[in-house]
């Protein structure tokens, strides 16, 4: 079962200071309408070739449009040995509804 995290969960974390990767991995022509500040952009696809850029040593967070690519994402990177991945539920979608409703990137 992915473990995952609300989005007030995620800016409640951030706004405390924890430090926290947050990874974006929708296409390159979602995140040029915005992205959670912060957050490193590696498209889906390319994540097997990036695990060097995923950090063992801190919570991870992926995120995507609706929480369904990113869910994807956090069970395969978390069955490479990675202990503290999290899935963002309800994606950037679900950010604007809930924490920053003028997020660029909304849908």
């Amino acid at each position: 079962m992915t473990a995952e995290i609300s989005p007030k969960d995620l800016k409640a974390r951030l706004d405390a200071g924890e430090t926290i990767a947050v990874i974006d991995v929708r296409e390159d022509w979602e995140v040029a309408r915005g992205m959670i500040d912060g957050a490193t952009h590696i498209v889906m696809n390319d994540i097997p070739d990036s695990l060097d850029q995923i950090p063992k040593d801190q919570p991870v967070v992926f995120v995507c449009k609706s929480g369904r690519r990113s869910e994807q994402v956090t069970d395969w990177v978390a069955a490479q040995g990675y202990p503290n991945v999290l899935n963002m539920s309800g994606g950037v979608m679900r950010w604007t509804q809930e924490v920053d409703p003028s997020f660029p990137g909304r849908y």
